[in-house]
């Protein structure tokens, strides 16, 4: 009430500036604009322990920039967050929803699986949708969601990719496995995309995974020039298996959804593995299938609402 009371006080000066000077040299209304900065409403989210900022930006406008998501992403004086999910129109009639993706270093991705769906269940909450359907476009292309009667919800990922431009890796041809050299020693891996770049290490012990030593290096490793995700996976048996990501500009998370498709591809490209199959992450399970080369990646999983709040641009 007295924030309302402070404000109608200016109302009437506010009022008799603007209309005996231009805007330009009205200095109390600059000042009551710098004062009473615009105020955005966000979701904070989770998918298995993937921690989102979503902003509805088709019932709202703004300009959101990557120092927005750095400042807000800061766990000791922002939000905190793994990603900022932007719920935007379409520039492609075909889709329902654009959906952009900055992690909490500002930097803008192209896909996140778990945000995925988490977008599903933001945009249906909110009545932004009636369909339990929806074809959202991403900077890597388009996904499709499926909001399933059980609170479950299932993405379509795409078809991965494994040439090397494409993921993208510098390598002289396509392989199932390369070798990395990290400090004087190889490293062998999977490389994958699944609209962001994955590498994936196989380990005999996920407890004991070298995630905070080698992820940053493989990060940041000259062959992947638009760095890269790296996943840890430990085969359990051909159907169940546990996995770590060090995400490119987030670190290690509870869970990665584009990195449980890219680890579940991986194995069972190299014959590890069979679909359907289930992946075991620090923050819970996905189901994830795939049929093969040529075919989507299906996964499967939950998205948790937080809580609702409000932010200053």
């Amino acid at each position: 009430m007295a924030v309302l009371l402070r404000y109608w006080s200016t109302v009437p000066r506010l009022l008799k500036c603007v209309v005996a000077k231009p805007w330009p040299s009205c200095s109390l209304a600059k000042a009551c604009c710098r004062s009473n900065p615009m105020l955005l409403r966000f979701t904070k989210m989770h998918g298995l322990g993937n921690d989102f900022m979503v902003l509805d930006l088709v019932s709202q406008h703004a300009h959101i920039l990557p120092k927005h998501a750095k400042q807000w992403g800061d766990r000791h004086t922002g939000i905190g967050f793994d990603q900022l999910l932007l719920v935007e129109a379409p520039n492609n009639p075909d889709v329902d929803f654009r959906y952009r993706i900055f992690n909490s270093d500002g930097s803008e991705v192209e896909q996140c699986g778990n945000g995925a769906r988490c977008f599903a269940r933001f945009v249906l909450d909110k009545r932004l949708t009636a369909k339990k359907q929806i074809r959202v476009e991403t900077k890597s292309g388009i996904i499709e969601l499926d909001i399933r009667s059980d609170g479950q919800i299932s993405v379509d990922m795409g078809p991965p990719r494994f040439v090397p431009e494409e993921i993208p890796l510098e390598a002289a041809e396509q392989a199932t496995r390369y070798n990395v050299e990290v400090d004087g020693q190889n490293i062998e891996l999977a490389a994958v995309s699944m609209g962001n770049p994955h590498a994936v290490l196989r380990v005999d012990d996920i407890n004991n995974a070298p995630v905070h030593e080698l992820g940053p290096k493989i990060e940041h490793h000259p062959r992947f020039p638009a760095r890269v995700n790296v996943g840890f996976l430990h085969v359990v048996d051909r159907q169940r298996a546990q996995l770590r990501v060090w995400e490119r500009g987030a670190g290690e998370t509870q869970a990665c959804g584009t990195g449980a498709c890219a680890a579940a591809v991986a194995a069972i490209s190299q014959g590890w593995m069979d679909s359907p199959l289930l992946i075991d992450l620090p923050g819970g399970r996905l189901s994830i299938e795939w049929a093969g080369p040529g075919h989507s990646v299906m996964m499967t999983g939950p998205a948790v609402r937080v809580y609702e709040g409000q932010v200053r641009l």
